[in-house]
């Protein structure tokens, strides 16, 4: 309906991507034109509300979090938002699509960043589901474009796929979530006496989560496959340089791929995507 004005909040949400992460705003270059506008969106909604649980201590992350919901729900029945951000994801949500549901479960996994501190089974495989596997979710929406049988036949491997990028953060970021957040989201992580081995079924159950991942992958529609692949590729160098990490360590530093080899990766994966190489 006002098409200038929705431009220009996908322009706000593509910035926000772009200075949030240079990996993941990559990644969505390689899509197809028409497909970046609304993965921009779902990023920039998602980093929005990250942002209130990890960032405004000052603040009462709560009352924040549930206005946010709040406006989110009000700009989607009403097609419209002052808010750049929540503009962008209307316009997304509605043209495809987007189970409400998967929102309402989004919101309730980061007011769980909000009371949870040690997480069992059964809270860390709903805050993962709300807080990760739903975004690929999202994404998958966008790129079958309304075909539900194809959306209904990858929906478990672009779930899988999300955990799996979702439990490598937690990995990544076992030193920050602990000593800054007071955070233990493994079920069987107990900080000060975490070892090697318990580590080592950790990466078993994200390898499997991994190779499902690049199933669903390989028959992603041509116009995003690439850039699924390539922040496919990303977390799993990713993950192999944790692997290969002694757990001593991954709690004392943030294990992280460089740029340069980044760029490697980036080529690398076009090369092979474009030849069927996987």
């Amino acid at each position: 309906m006002y098409k200038f004005y929705t431009d220009v909040n996908y322009k706000c949400a593509e910035a926000i991507a772009t200075a949030y992460s240079t990996s993941f705003s990559m990644g969505i270059r390689l899509f197809d034109a028409k497909m970046r506008p609304p993965i921009y969106a779902i990023y920039a909604f998602a980093r929005y509300a990250d942002e209130i649980v990890d960032t405004f201590h000052q603040e009462d992350k709560l009352a924040l979090l549930d206005n946010f919901q709040s406006q989110t729900f009000q700009a989607i029945e009403e097609n419209l938002s002052l808010n750049p951000v929540l503009d962008a994801y209307q316009h997304t949500v509605n043209k495809y699509n987007i189970d409400h549901d998967q929102i309402i479960a989004f919101f309730d996994s980061m007011r769980m960043d909000l009371d949870t501190k040690k997480f069992n089974p059964i809270n860390y495989n709903k805050y993962i589901y709300g807080s990760a596997e739903v975004i690929g979710l999202m994404c998958l929406k966008v790129f079958c474009n309304g075909d539900s049988n194809q959306y209904s036949h990858l929906e478990f491997y672009a779930r899988a796929l999300g955990a799996a990028f979702q439990k490598i953060n937690f990995l990544r970021d076992i030193k920050a979530d602990f000593e800054e957040r007071g955070r233990e989201y493994f079920p069987t992580l107990d900080f000060d006496n975490f070892d090697d081995q318990q580590k080592k079924k950790i990466e078993e159950d994200i390898q499997k989560d991994f190779d499902y991942g690049l199933i669903g992958i390989k028959q992603l529609p041509k116009e995003a496959r690439l850039g699924v692949y390539v922040a496919y590729v990303y977390y799993l160098n990713l993950f192999k340089k944790i692997k290969n990490t002694p757990f001593s360590k991954v709690k004392s530093k943030r294990i992280r791929v460089n740029n340069p080899r980044k760029v490697y990766l980036l080529a690398q994966s076009t090369i092979k995507s474009k030849f069927n190489l996987y």
